[in-house]
């Protein structure tokens, strides 16, 4: 009995910290939380330890320390910072700049994980408002909005959809081809948003502002020349059907072949927090699939989620993924729904529904995803104070409407 207590405290404490970041009175944060969790949970015996490391996924492992090795290079050889100043630079009026700050962020965030690009991103856009003496938090809050929405569209696009394409074995073209088109409309659906909630920034006429040109950046050609051939490597190796963690691990070893750049540079830009709570995750969702009040809520709530025929009603079925990504954040919420999907009579779907719901319900609140939480450090570092008020203006109506169109793309499609 003192067990199976000590178990589900641990589940629940654990899950309610990482919801909300930490807990009262320790200085943990996420990734800790979960490895901590996963070992108490060994200790405990509601898994053995041979038990615990088969449920980590090493597959969606490599493609997240992959991906990062990708994106470590790019970014040191100044790619992004670059992109952004150019793309920036071509903007001389508020909407216009809008229009470009959200199409960079989100296409590049399908292409190169959304957390980078809000990385990099933050503090180019708060630069970029401060010299051209406008109000900075339309364009930030556009950042993290439009990574996540426009990260939806690829398997390599954030880490619930690694998580997901792995799980799935759906191919990369296939993916793309039927979460794509929802993203882009996303992506219209967040400029719209922005500036109706913003009138005062966006409705003077006339206005132009001043550019990027001028700004220092120091880049490395040959290393930019090196990092894009892989990266379209791996897309090529992915759009013909090679499992998208062996065609993201062939690209970074590519780069880590190399005779100029100190290796431990390169690792030093790889986020092995995060690979310690995917980590961390796979141990407690697989406890937790044991558990007799995990099955007691899998019995009740799956047959509102299973049509008649077995397939999902995309919309209770994106509600509740909607619900149980902002109480537990989207990542969580992919890995606790997992046991379900081969319960439908097509798997595909509830896979696809899952990616575009938990990807689109990150933008509800300030704290729905990781993206939305480095663009407000980031903002407070420049000076500019990104609220959880200030956010909701923006992130509920775009939650709303993208999830409906998601949902409805995916009816029809």
């Amino acid at each position: 009995m003192f067990k199976n207590l000590a178990i589900d405290a641990v589940l629940v404490i654990a899950l309610a910290g990482i919801a909300i970041g930490r807990i009262p009175r320790l200085r943990m944060n996420r990734p800790g939380m979960a490895l901590a969790a996963a070992t108490f949970l060994v200790v405990l015996g509601a898994l053995t330890p041979t038990g615990a490391f088969a449920a980590v996924d090493i597959g969606t492992i490599a493609l997240l320390l992959a991906m990062m090795l990708v994106v470590a290079n790019l970014r040191m050889a100044g790619f992004f910072s670059v992109a952004g100043g150019r793309i920036l630079a071509v903007a001389r009026t508020p909407k216009s700049l809008l229009a470009l700050v959200v199409a960079a962020s989100g296409l590049l965030s399908a292409l190169f994980l959304n957390d980078t690009i809000c990385i990099v991103f933050t503090p180019l856009v708060a630069e970029m408002a401060r010299r051209a003496r406008r109000d900075p938090l339309p364009y930030l809050i556009a950042v993290a909005v439009s990574a996540n929405v426009g990260s939806e569209a690829t398997i390599i696009g954030n880490p619930q959809n690694m998580l997901i394409g792995a799980s799935s074995g759906i191919p990369f073209a296939e993916f793309t081809s039927r979460l794509g088109p929802p993203a882009l409309v996303g992506l219209l659906v967040v400029w719209l948003v922005v500036v109706v909630a913003y009138r005062g920034e966006f409705g003077s006429k006339g206005v132009r502002l001043s550019t990027m040109d001028g700004t220092r950046v120091e880049i490395d050609k040959p290393l930019i020349a090196k990092s894009l051939g892989a990266a379209a490597l791996m897309l090529v190796l992915l759009l013909v059907g090679v499992e998208s963690s062996i065609a993201a691990l062939a690209a970074a070893s590519v780069l880590l072949v190399t005779r100029r750049i100190d290796p431990e540079k390169v690792f030093g830009y790889v986020d092995f927090g995060l690979l310690v709570f995917f980590a961390g995750l796979f141990v407690m969702t697989k406890a937790i699939e044991g558990r007799g009040w995990y099955e007691s809520v899998v019995k009740n709530v799956l047959p509102n989620l299973v049509g008649s025929d077995g397939t999902p009603p995309i919309g209770a079925l994106a509600g509740f993924v909607a619900v149980l990504s902002n109480l537990v954040s989207n990542v969580p919420a992919v890995m606790l729904f997992r046991p379900l999907v081969p319960h439908f009579a097509d798997p595909q779907a509830a896979w696809l529904t899952l990616a575009m719901a938990s990807t689109f319900a990150g933008n509800l609140t300030l704290l729905g995803s990781v993206a939305n939480l480095i663009v407000a450090e980031g903002a407070k570092r420049a000076g500019v104070d990104l609220s959880f008020g200030t956010y909701l203006r923006v992130g509920l109506p775009v939650t709303i409407i993208t999830i409906a169109i998601g949902s409805a793309w995916l009816l029809v499609a």
